[in-house]
């Protein structure tokens, strides 16, 4: 690998190198051998000793006990913490509903859970005639849309059932679930397709698929689908076209990816 980092006009060796420790350290390994460490990362063993001092000084890493080695430190979590928070899920997603956009020909959407609704808070159309009349700030209601089946498909039990508890779910189709029961039965399924699927559910003649957000706990945060002519999602042997379903589930998991979310 050698001492010395791959260079760009505006590379910086040092920071390459430290970046590089990091990422060691940070995938797992504890670097109790420094010998070892020097040969993994092509790193000098006198250059490795001041990287892991200025990484200890600035709690970037931290030493552990008995020889352990290190790890990752409280400065180096609390750096990420504010990377994170730092992160608006409308600015990271429009882009990725522009290319969604683009890649099916179809309206993107992105929303969020409030209550027993869906708000969209972002929206990319296609120069179409066929365009979605879903606009941002719109309200939907959750367990009729795609994008509130994909939320609430990572719901628990107990979740959907408050959500859902007093008056009666409101009807869009003879499709849109009319009980909890129907709602938790639909929940279960679209979890374990990994995405909800609609041809018709919320209003006759639209087709739409939704996948779930993550963020960096682990939790669902909102969702993205496209929506458009019906016809446009009975193309596959199956009566879904296959290719829309992975443009969605992969927008989604992009999406989750810069919300700092690790799929397990």
């Amino acid at each position: 690998m050698g001492d010395t980092p791959s260079q760009t006009p505006y590379s910086v060796p040092p920071v390459e190198r430290a970046l590089k420790l990091l990422h060691y350290i940070g995938e797992g390994q504890r670097a109790r051998n420094l010998s070892t460490v020097s040969r993994d990362l092509g790193i000098n063993r006198t250059t490795l000793i001041r990287l892991i001092h200025t990484l200890l000084e600035h709690r970037m890493i931290e030493e552990l006990g008995d020889g352990g080695g290190y790890r990752l430190g409280a400065g180096m979590v609390s750096l990420g913490a504010q990377a994170i928070q730092g992160r608006d899920i409308v600015q990271i997603c429009q882009p990725i509903l522009r290319e969604l956009c683009l890649e099916t020909g179809m309206s993107a959407h992105l929303g969020v859970l409030d209550g027993r609704d869906i708000i969209y808070l972002g929206r990319e159309a296609p120069n179409s005639h066929l365009v979605s009349n879903v606009r941002t700030g719109s309200r939907l209601a959750a367990h009729a849309s795609s994008i509130g089946r994909a939320i609430l498909a990572e719901c628990s039990e107990t979740q959907l059932r408050q959500i859902f508890s007093g008056d009666p779910p409101q009807t869009a189709t003879d499709k849109t679930p009319r009980t909890i029961e129907e709602i938790i039965a639909q929940a279960r399924h679209d979890k374990a397709e990994g995405f909800a699927w609609s041809q018709g559910n919320f209003e006759a003649g639209i087709g739409s698929c939704a996948a779930a957000v993550f963020d960096h706990t682990g939790q669902v945060v909102g969702g993205i689908n496209v929506s458009g002519p019906e016809a446009r999602f009975a193309a596959g042997p199956e009566g879904r076209d296959p290719a829309l379903i992975d443009a969605v589930t992969s927008a989604a998991r992009r999406a989750s990816a810069a919300l700092g979310h690790t799929a397990r």
